[in-house]
């Protein structure tokens, strides 16, 4: 109930506060992503319907997930991704942190496995290459995320983001960002947090091309990636 009303809180203020101005960014960063966004879903479409087909085949279960995130402004939003875990993965990492209570440690301070016994063969290799998130092309054109930002949350991340999540909401969330640049997991979560703060108090166009031209060798360099 307490996070519930600090979550509520937040919203209402930032709500309030910039309920007649546009999200950082403004029309700029908007255009910007619907015209990324679209170029990139007609260019690797092929590429689409390869991975597609390879978790699909893989084990018959659904392509795509969809996973609750907190947006700009705390609204709620389906994050998609390829499915790159097991069906049954609540009842997996349940049984998992049963017998690996270091493990249960690991997931409550980084709320990420290194060794993660929900993913399968195909999903491992899509997050070390970062392709499952390509999905999320699609909630970029919806206006759910933007093409650069801070990484969507849950909400029991975000009470970890403390007087910094003011910041994380004023933005819409990006499938690249400094922090995918920057070192990704291998980086504490405290770092993560000062990333997206330092992003959204200097956001400028040319701070965004400078992320995503890092985020090419960052992906193939695997740095973080887990």
């Amino acid at each position: 109930m307490k996070y519930a009303a600090r979550l509520a809180n937040l919203s209402y203020r930032l709500r309030s506060a910039s309920e007649n101005q546009p999200p950082i960014g403004g029309a700029i960063k908007r255009g910007f992503d619907i015209a990324a966004a679209a170029s990139g879903i007609v260019l690797l479409s092929p590429l689409f319907l390869m991975l597609a087909m390879l978790v699909k085949f893989s084990d018959g279960g659904r392509v795509f997930y969809g996973h609750s995130r907190i947006g700009r402004n705390g609204d709620i939003f389906h994050c998609l991704k390829f499915r790159t875990m097991v069906e049954n993965g609540d009842q997996v990492l349940a049984a998992h942190f049963a017998g690996n209570p270091q493990s249960r440690e690991e997931w409550l301070a980084t709320r990420k496995l290194q060794n993660d016994p929900r993913v399968t063969r195909v999903g491992a290799v899509l997050r070390k290459l970062s392709l499952d998130e390509l999905p999320q092309m699609f909630n970029i054109l919806r206006g759910d995320m933007s093409i650069v930002g801070p990484r969507p949350v849950v909400k029991d991340e975000l009470e970890l983001y403390g007087p910094a999540a003011d910041f994380y909401l004023k933005s819409r969330p990006g499938l690249t960002g400094l922090w995918q640049v920057s070192g990704r997991n291998d980086v504490s979560y405290g770092t993560r947090i000062a990333f997206d703060r330092h992003y959204v108090e200097n956001w400028s166009f040319i701070f965004d091309l400078k992320i995503i031209a890092k985020t090419v060798p960052a992906v193939f360099s695997s740095r973080g990636s887990y």
